[in-house]
C-alpha cells in the first residue's frame, strides 16, 4: 500500500483509471498495471459504502489497461484504434520511444534472403502513433497524462544557429491535442517545460539508484567524504551530482568536456578531451550520474581517466541505457578494469544481451511509476517521487545500522 493514504482520508479519484501501453511499453505498463490492482485490492480505507458509490465505481479491477490496436498499412502509414470505451476516462499513456526493437513491414521489401524485411521503429514512428492514440480519444477522457520515460527529442533542446527546436514543438503538439500533464524521468535539460502551460514533471530514479548499488555490492560500500565521491562526466550533469552529494553527505567532481567547435561529426561537436575538476580520488569508491548512455565514448573515457587517477571502485549511474554502439566496448573495459558496474533503469527497452550481461544492473522503476499514476488519479501531491530526500534519509540510516 502507497504511505500516502495511510494516514489520511482518500480523496475522490479524477476519473475511472485507465492505462494505455503504447507499442514497445507492454511488458513495463503491465507491471504497473499488478502494482496497482493489488495496491488498490490491499486498501483498507475502501469500504463497501465507498465502492458502491458513483466516485469508486470501478475503483478496484483485476486490470486497469485499455486495449488499443496500432495497424499499419503496406505503405507503412498508421493509424490508431481505441477498441473500448474511454468515456470520462483518467488516461494514462506510457510510451517508449526508444523501442527500436519494435518493427514493421512496408511495401514489398525483403532482405537478402527473401523473407519480408523488419523496418524497425524510430522515436518518430513511436512519436506519431502517440498522437494517433490520443486523437483515436476524441476528448472522449475526463483527462490524458503522457508518462514519456525517455523524452522525445530531450537532447534538442535548445537552439544554436539556424537549427529545429524539436523537443519545445513536440511538447507544444501534445499540449495542443488536449493533454493536461506529461510525466517523464531525469529530463535532460527539465527547463524545456517552459514551452508549454501545462504540467510537466521531471522525476529522478535517485532513490532506486542507491538502493540497487547496496544491495549489488552487499552493503560494502561507506557513503562518506573518505571513502566515496559523486562524479559528473560534463557540467551540463552537475545537478543531478550535486542532488546526489548532498543528500548522501559525499565530496563533488566534475569532468569539463572540452570540445572542437570548428566541425561537427554526427551531429555533434566531438570531444577533444575530458578534464577533471574536484578532489583527490585516490583509494576511494566513484559513482558516475548521467542522463543517459548513448555511444558510450563519454562515459567510458571518464572511467579510463578516474582509473588513471587511482580510483578504487567505478560504479556508473544513468536512468537510460541506450548503448548505441553495441555493448563489446563496454565489454572489453569491464574486462580491464575501467569499471565495476553499471545501474540502468527499465523505463527504456533493454535487449536480453544487456540484461545477460554481468557487468550490468537493471534498475525497476514500475512499481514507482505506480505510485505516481495511483496519486495523480486521485489528484494528490507526487512533490514526494519528485523530491524522496526522506525516504533516502530513512534508507540511509538503516544502511549505515546494518
Amino acid at each position: 500500500m502507497s504511505a500516502l493514504y495511510k494516514d489520511s482520508a482518500p480523496s475522490v479519484p479524477q476519473g475511472r483509471l485507465g492505462i494505455i501501453a503504447m507499442k514497445g511499453s507492454e511488458a513495463f505498463a503491465q507491471k504497473v498495471n499488478d502494482y496497482i490492482v493489488d495496491c488498490r485490492k490491499d486498501r483498507d480505507y475502501c469500504g463497501v459504502e465507498e465502492e458502491d458509490s458513483l466516485h469508486f465505481n470501478g475503483y478496484k479491477k483485476d486490470s486497469y489497461l485499455i486495449d488499443v490496436s496500432l495497424p499499419r498499412f503496406s505503405t507503412g502509414e498508421g493509424k490508431a484504434v481505441v477498441c473500448q470505451t474511454i468515456r470520462g476516462y483518467d488516461l494514462f499513456i506510457i510510451s517508449d520511444c526508444f523501442n527500436y526493437h519494435e518493427t514493421y513491414h512496408m511495401y514489398d521489401l525483403r532482405d537478402a534472403d527473401g523473407k519480408p524485411l523488419e523496418v524497425p521503429m524510430s522515436p518518430d514512428d513511436h512519436f506519431a502513433d502517440l498522437k494517433r492514440v490520443i486523437s483515436a480519444c476524441a476528448g472522449k477522457a475526463r483527462r490524458i497524462t503522457v508518462i514519456m520515460p525517455m523524452l522525445y527529442e530531450g537532447r534538442q533542446h535548445k537552439r544554436s544557429a539556424r537549427e529545429s527546436l524539436d523537443c519545445a514543438l513536440a511538447l507544444q503538439e501534445l499540449e495542443s491535442m488536449g493533454v493536461s500533464n506529461i510525466i517523464t524521468f531525469d529530463a535532460h535539460d527539465p527547463r524545456v517545460q517552459n514551452a508549454i502551460r501545462i504540467s510537466f514533471e521531471s522525476v529522478s530514479p535517485t532513490y532506486q539508484m542507491i538502493k540497487a548499488l547496496a544491495k549489488s555490492v552487499d552493503n560494502d560500500i561507506k557513503f562518506v567524504p573518505e571513502k566515496t565521491m559523486m562524479i559528473s562526466p560534463d557540467e551540463g550533469g552537475m545537478s543531478r551530482c550535486v542532488y546526489y552529494s548532498q543528500v548522501l553527505g559525499i565530496e563533488l567532481g566534475m569532468f569539463y568536456k572540452r570540445r572542437d567547435y570548428s566541425r561537427i561529426v554526427n551531429g555533434r561537436n566531438p570531444i577533444l578531451a575530458h578534464e577533471f575538476l574536484g578532489d583527490n580520488v585516490e583509494g576511494k569508491d566513484v559513482i558516475v550520474v548521467d542522463d543517459m548512455i548513448s555511444s558510450g565514448d563519454s562515459i567510458l573515457d571518464v572511467c579510463r581517466q578516474l582509473k588513471g587517477l587511482n580510483a578504487r571502485r567505478i560504479f556508473v549511474f544513468s536512468s537510460f541505457g541506450l548503448f548505441t554502439s553495441g555493448l563489446e566496448r563496454f565489454d572489453e573495459a569491464y574486462n580491464e578494469g575501467l569499471f565495476n558496474k553499471i545501474f540502468t533503469t527499465n523505463l527504456v527497452y533493454s535487449s536480453d544481451e544487456l540484461l545477460s550481461r554481468e557487468w550490468h544492473g537493471s534498475v525497476d522503476m514500475s512499481k514507482y511509476c505506480a505510485f505516481i499514476i495511483d496519486t495523480l488519479n486521485h489528484d494528490e501531491s507526487v512533490s514526494v517521487f519528485l523530491d524522496p530526500v526522506q525516504k533516502i534519509n530513512d534508507y540511509m540510516s538503516k544502511y549505515n545500522l546494518k
